[in-house]
């Protein structure tokens, strides 16, 4: 059994980076497509671009948060660390768009010129993030990363991604001793790739909640839907949580109270994995919820409480989505405030009034939950 210690305020987080990150560049063009029709006389950054990184990269920096932040120059991955997560012809496909010129990968994922050596930055930024976790050097660390990975399958890319930042992290911890892993992916979209890369692992509990938006094409086969709960060994640890367009704070909370708190618990994770991408914010062009920066925070808090109670205190963060330029760093500052359980808020919300209807989602939940704790092994019985 595990200890359940009272959660305490934690002194400070160590925030991993590597400026050579900002140099992946994925154009302009009618939002995230790259396309010039001709007719329109401005055309727009595609929305994983450098700005929204440097705003969290500032915010950490000079916000009142700064104080708690400990920061630590993150490293580029070799290629045999990205074997652990992907296979060596996806690699190869990589390599060879990047010694091309780039390529085009899929819908709205582009490998331009820089990209390749940024995504083997975030890739190794993360591992160095989570290697700093496992020599006990810290108990929180976060890697501030891009380009994002959770989309990206081990064996093609996805959704903005090009390796699994977080997946390569959750295998480290496994062949470094650890024996349960629990990932939580509150970005707007379907943490797939990390999904599909322990898809048949009983050592890994993926918990994803998103808006319930399905299969987006070739690179993304995947629905997100309550029903892909893994197979094999791993059947019953795929957690989906599609929850519906508009599910803002209250939703969330109860979603996390009610099916993410309960699953991480019985499953006993001795190392946690918080996914963060601040898409699902109310102000997000790439998403549909409504997260305010008070959302945020409390789900800091319960993740913050999680971990001093199942894994010793012990937390990765990895940043992934996140698409408004400046409420994103709002809400990324909000979430770390509750990750290091302060008693009260270091920064006020600027922007955020939306009114929330959360019986919907509440009612999605629940029928979430009977479905879950009766499908479910290591559930049944909760």
């Amino acid at each position: 059994m595990h200890a359940s210690p009272i959660p305490t305020p934690m002194d400070r987080i160590d925030v991993f980076w590597h400026e050579g990150m900002l140099n992946h560049d994925s154009g302009s063009g009618v939002f995230d497509s790259g396309l010039d029709p001709g007719f329109l006389d401005v055309l727009e950054k595609h929305p994983e671009n450098a700005d929204r990184v440097r705003n969290m990269l500032s915010i950490l920096k000079r916000g009142p948060i700064s104080p708690y932040i400990s920061w630590h120059f993150g490293r580029p991955a070799r290629i045999p660390d990205l074997l652990s997560f992907h296979t060596q012809e996806y690699i190869n496909e990589l390599i060879e768009a990047d010694r091309n010129g780039g390529k085009m990968l899929c819908a709205g994922t582009f490998l331009n010129p820089g990209s390749w050596d940024a995504a083997l930055l975030a890739a190794g930024t993360t591992l160095s993030a989570m290697k700093h976790i496992l020599d006990g050097h810290g108990k929180i660390a976060y890697a501030l990363v891009r380009p994002p990975g959770h989309h990206a399958q081990p064996t093609q890319a996805d959704g903005y991604c090009f390796l699994n930042n977080a997946g390569l992290a959750v295998q480290l911890a496994l062949d470094s001793g650890f024996q349960k892993v629990a990932v939580i992916d509150i970005d707007v979209h379907y943490g797939n790739g990390t999904a599909e890369g322990f898809y048949k692992s009983n050592n890994v509990l993926t918990i994803s909640l998103h808006m319930n938006h399905g299969s987006w094409g070739p690179s993304h086969p995947q629905n997100g839907s309550v029903d892909e709960i893994g197979e094999g060994q791993g059947f019953g640890y795929n957690m989906n949580i599609p929850l519906p367009n508009g599910t803002g704070d209250i939703g969330y909370a109860y979603a996390m109270t009610e099916l993410v708190i309960p699953a991480v618990q019985k499953f006993e994770a001795d190392m946690m994995v918080l996914i963060v991408g601040q898409d699902s914010s109310a102000f997000d062009p790439n998403g549909r919820q409504c997260l305010t920066m008070e959302g945020y925070r409390e789900i800091g808090r319960m993740v913050h409480s999680l971990a001093a109670r199942q894994s010793g205190g012990r937390l990765l963060i990895v940043q992934e989505g996140g698409y408004h330029v400046t409420y994103s760093a709002y809400c990324l500052h909000a979430t770390l405030e509750g990750v290091l359980n302060l008693p009260l808020p270091l920064l006020s919300d600027p922007i955020a009034y939306y009114p929330e209807d959360e019986a919907f989602a509440v009612k999605v939940i629940e029928s979430i939950k009977q479905y879950q704790n009766g499908t479910f092994p290591f559930l049944k019985g909760a």
